[in-house]
């Protein structure tokens, strides 16, 4: 049963975490080509992509997010390879990063700008599921030293 579970969950990691590299990339992008992100789905996505929040030292919030996806992708992408179980538990312990990221920003949205950005959605999104894949596998996991 674990042995099914672990790779259920690796490859729950290695399909969702590429989106979100995706996700955070095109808004990076847009980001460095100062043009504007519009909505299809929401309306704000303008207001959310140029506020205060987007930036942290002046780099964009979204390129940490491609970091944090792409370590994800790489880890996982090892952990095929290899089957290392310390490999897939680093993954695993990194995924509470963007989720509290992710709720951040979520709040940051809802309370403060009033304005709701599609793709950052779709980001918190992403980051949720990899936290609680990563946290599935944590708790059935437990580490015996």
């Amino acid at each position: 049963m674990t042995s099914k579970l672990t790779t259920w969950i690796a490859r729950g990691l290695l399909l969702v975490s590429p989106i979100g590299f995706l996700d955070a990339t095109y808004l990076t992008l847009k980001h460095y080509a100062g043009q504007t992100v519009g909505c299809t789905i929401t309306q704000g996505c303008e207001i959310v992509t140029t506020s205060s929040y987007s930036v942290f030292y002046g780099i964009p919030v979204a390129l940490f997010g491609v970091l944090y996806y792409l370590l994800i992708v790489l880890l996982m992408i090892a952990y095929v390879d290899r089957k290392q179980e310390n490999v897939i538990r680093l993954a695993c312990w990194i995924t509470p990063v963007g989720f509290v990221a992710s709720l951040y920003f979520v709040g940051i949205q809802a309370f403060v700008l009033q304005a709701w950005c599609q793709y950052c959605i779709g980001s918190a999104i992403t980051s949720t599921l990899l936290f609680l894949l990563g946290m599935t596998y944590l708790a059935t996991h437990k580490r015996s030293n």
